[in-house]
């Protein structure tokens, strides 16, 4: 039976390796605001089973058709820096959440907070330009052996690039060149939801509330 979780506490400041060990226990944060739940309403009125998950970075492998995301976006121009929020990225932010019909975020700030070179733990963006055009964004915090995707954001028009995907796998590949364990790629549903593109990694667990500990997401009857 899955434990009712309802957490939360606001943080200015998590040393690296603290980060690492509140991952691993299902915590997230938005800013300084940390939570961690395990149930949420769907928009049908019922209950769903929030499931964290992370990907095992030495294990992970991509699939074809993730191998074609990437293929399909070799003429894009990418870089990594650390996180900042500046007006063309709250642009993009603002055509990207015409997307969504339901819990329809607010600004970029309210997954970030005001100023995310500021802490609470280090941020780092992915950004991706079409010519001199920015068309899609992600963010990931760093600990000392994981990090944690945060959000991603990309502009519609573009949508046939799979350019949410193509940011995860930038984070992927990042994580790996610099080391990491695992890379948490925040969290889903047991139920169908549209958070399942994130089980379509491979070596992806998920974190069993039950018991405290993770688990492989494939053939655990989850995905």
């Amino acid at each position: 039976m899955t434990p009712v979780l309802d957490d939360a506490f606001i943080c200015d400041s998590v040393p690296a390796e603290i980060m690492d060990h509140a991952w691993a226990m299902g915590w997230r944060h938005f800013g300084r605001h940390f939570f961690r739940y395990s149930t949420q309403q769907a928009q049908d009125g019922g209950l769903q089973t929030i499931t964290p998950l992370r990907i095992d970075l030495a294990a992970c492998t991509f699939t074809k058709s993730q191998r074609r995301v990437l293929n399909k976006n070799a003429d894009l121009r990418t870089e990594i820096a650390p996180a900042v929020i500046d007006d063309e990225l709250r642009a993009l932010f603002q055509r990207h959440k015409q997307r969504f019909t339901h819990n329809i975020p607010d600004t970029l700030e309210t997954f970030l907070g005001p100023y995310p070179t500021q802490g609470p733990c280090e941020c780092r963006m992915v950004r991706v330009f079409d010519g001199p055009r920015l068309i899609a964004a992600s963010f990931l915090d760093v600990g000392q052996h994981a990090a944690s995707s945060v959000y991603g954001l990309f502009e519609p028009a573009d949508s046939k690039r799979s350019l949410g995907i193509f940011t995860m796998l930038l984070e992927i590949q990042h994580c790996r060149t610099a080391g990491l364990r695992h890379l948490y790629s925040g969290y889903a549903t047991r139920e169908s939801s549209v958070y399942d593109y994130k089980k379509q990694f491979r070596s992806t667990e998920y974190l069993d509330w039950s018991v405290g500990g993770w688990r492989p997401l494939q053939g655990d009857g989850v995905s």
